[in-house]
């Protein structure tokens, strides 16, 4: 034993190498057992051949007479001649059959699977699912003239079973081989690698973290005690398990001094000559020094590590570091907990396992640009969580190594959902101050001519007949003149956030009567009024000026949303599980953009011509409706089933949502009050 750990390793491996390539050897009758397998499948497949070719030889004098009965004993006779014969049949010129040996009917697809050219052999291999059949079609020629041709089927059964039985033969005395190989071999190695076993169990005792484990075993004699030397002191005394060779500042004074490199050169030192084994123990010694030097530095990277922990997790923003593969290689406290996993679970992972696809591409893309350009970036991004959707700044930096090589990217991502909401109820405040500013002045400057139109409407009616169609227009433009005199107020209230005076109203009743001061005028642009309104609709609480006011502006700009005419169809519906009525305006007009459908309620916003409108219609709207407790939605284009018949574009639809009161009474038939066309 004691020979044998004085061995070189390499000596020892080149022992067990020659051990392995003798039983590799054995393993050659592989090789050989498959080309002996391959000869037989060859012979099987030949012997096909001559056999079809026989058949076709056979078959002239019977095809020149058409006697097919005899053509049926040839076809039959070759089936006896082996069990690997699966079938064979004649074909004539024309594709016809004229003989088969099939039991239960001929499958016609067998005729064109396999064709022979001309007057050449041809051989195909045919899987039915069940076997492989090597088709054989050799043409019957009489005189250089081609009168048909025999086809034979032969099953590869037959020859793949010799072949398994020689291949079984040769597996089991290769195995057998194998096995006497594996014993000696086994015997040799358990030597000569039971204490690199030893070795591998501590290399997992220090993966796992425990740096305290020993194996260099205990010598027979230590240093201290063959050099009788007494000193205490000294970094080897009283470590049996640490050879004094592979330790630094020794004060054995028969010690060379080490060189440039840390090293000593302890060839003729007694303790070195006595104890030194092979490359095997001089492995298992130099672990345990390094073994006792990372544990030193283990625990000062283990302190600044934990320093840089307490940091990262002490910040709210989302911290995460990749590497060049888009691999996540660490992530704070915030950022595990916006994923709602544990940092194990997202540490080796990509951000497209983490994020939905719609959020992932965008982040790839990004740390492509910064890996290709090496220049970091940042934006602010919005994003769907499960607390609603929140805005975040994003920055993120190529991690450079000393040489300048980008190993990774660090990304921080800092919620600014607050900070966002206050610059958009800022930028509201400012479009209110400018609303009621504007609304300040509408009110100055329209107040005094509409006062003037509603006292000389009243004024004329005292001058015409009662009861007539002149006094009847007068009250109109009275009542119009009063509407618009409340449309400037509303402006004010819906700018200065008023009260509004509600009370209980039928919703039918407020779409019809707007509906009836309007198709006159829309009648002369060819716009045409279609109402689909709801049967038995229960009352609602609301000011019914203003929700007319809402009708107009809705009608109003489905008419300009369509200059060449066209319909506009109004309806409305009970959404009785969510407790709202529902008031739909849709047109067959230009339709909006979807990049403005989420400005198009903001104070003086408009897609329209210079002086062709305010924008503010929509805004005012927005505000009576909110008012109400209820929301307003555009959609475009609009869907098929509310599109108006004929439409020439997209179209538009709004949906108007007013809650329902509780214990609200149901109103009568709209149809009732008007008739729609």
């Amino acid at each position: 034993m004691r020979i044998l750990t004085k061995l070189k390793f390499q000596t020892k491996i080149g022992f067990g190498i020659f051990l392995i390539v003798a039983a590799v050897a054995l393993m050659t009758a592989i090789p050989v057992s498959r080309m002996v397998s391959r000869a037989i499948i060859a012979e099987s497949r030949n012997r096909g051949l001559v056999l079809a070719e026989n058949l076709s030889l056979r078959l002239a004098d019977a095809m020149l007479t058409m006697d097919l009965l005899r053509m049926k004993i040839m076809v039959d006779e070759l089936k006896t001649v082996g069990q690997d014969i699966a079938y064979a049949f004649v074909l004539d010129d024309g594709g016809n059959v004229l003989a088969h040996t099939f039991q239960k009917g001929f499958p016609t697809e067998l005729k064109t699977i396999n064709t022979a050219q001309g007057q050449t052999a041809h051989v195909q291999l045919l899987d039915t699912g069940v076997d492989k059949i090597y088709d054989f079609a050799v043409p019957v020629v009489i005189s250089g003239r081609r009168f048909g041709t025999a086809r034979v089927g032969l099953s590869r059964s037959r020859a793949e079973a010799e072949v398994n039985h020689l291949l079984l033969t040769f597996a089991g005395l290769s195995a057998a081989a194998l096995a006497a190989a594996l014993v000696l071999s086994s015997i040799f190695t358990r030597r000569v690698t039971r204490r690199i076993n030893v070795l591998k169990q501590y290399a997992q005792e220090v993966v796992r973290g425990n740096l305290d484990i020993e194996t260099a075993s205990t010598l027979e004699r230590n240093c201290w005690e063959i050099m009788t030397c007494g000193r205490t002191e000294c970094p080897a005394y009283g470590k049996p398990r640490h050879r004094c060779w592979h330790m630094q500042g020794t004060l054995c004074p028969d010690c060379a001094p080490v060189d440039s490199q840390g090293r000593k050169s302890c060839a003729r030192c007694p303790v070195f000559r006595e104890n030194a084994g092979d490359e095997i123990q001089d492995l298992a010694e130099t672990f345990g020094i390094m073994a006792m030097t990372l544990k030193k530095q283990i625990t000062a990277l283990g302190q600044q590590e934990q320093l840089m922990r307490t940091i990262l997790d002490a910040t709210p923003d989302l911290v995460c570091l990749l590497n060049a593969d888009g691999a996540l290689l660490a992530v704070n406290r915030a950022f595990a907990a916006y994923l709602g996993r544990s940092e194990a679970d997202i540490v080796g992972k990509t951000e497209a396992d983490l994020f939905p696809p719609e959020e992932a591409a965008p982040r790839q893309a990004r740390n492509l640009a910064i890996l290709d350009s090496g220049q970091g970036g940042q934006a602010e991004a919005s994003v769907a969580t499960s607390q609603g959707r929140r805005w975040f700044h994003q920055v993120d930096v190529p991690v450079r190594d000393t040489a300048g090589r980008i190993l990774g990217i660090l990304k921080t991502a800092r919620d600014i959902t607050e900070v966002k909401s206050i610059e958009d109820t800022l930028l509201q405040a400012q479009k209110m101050e400018s609303l009621g500013k504007l609304a300040g002045g509408v009110a100055h400057e329209i107040n005094t001519p509409l006062s003037i139109i509603l006292g000389y409407a009243q004024m004329l009616q005292d001058d015409v007949p009662s009861g007539g169609q002149v006094q009847e227009d007068l009250r109109i433009i009275e009542r119009q003149a009063k509407v618009c005199r409340k449309i400037v107020a509303d402006l004010l209230g819906f700018s200065r956030q008023h009260e509004s005076s509600m009370g209980e109203m039928d919703l039918n009743a407020s779409v019809l009567e707007v509906a009836s001061l309007m198709r006159h005028t829309f009648s002369l642009e060819k716009i045409g009024l279609e109402l689909n309104l709801a049967e038995g609709l229960p009352a609602i609480i609301g000011d019914r000026e203003k929700l007319n006011q809402v009708w107009m502006n809705l009608l109003n700009n489905a008419r300009d949303a369509m200059p060449g005419g066209g319909t506009i169809c109004v309806s409305t519906r009970l959404r009785e599980p969510e407790g709202l009525l529902v008031v739909s305006v849709a047109d067959g007009g230009t339709g909006i953009k979807p990049e403005h459908l989420d400005e198009i309620f903001d104070p003086f916003f408009s897609t329209k011509g210079v002086g062709a409108g305010t924008g503010l219609g929509l805004s005012v709207s927005f505000g009576i409706v909110q008012n109400h407790g209820g929301t307003i939605e555009a959609e475009s284009p609009a869907p098929e089933d509310m599109r108006p018949a004929g439409a020439a574009g997209p179209g538009t639809v709004f949906h108007v949502f007013l809650p329902l009161q509780p214990q609200a009474k149901a109103l009568p038939d709209p149809a009732a009050q008007a008739t729609s066309t």
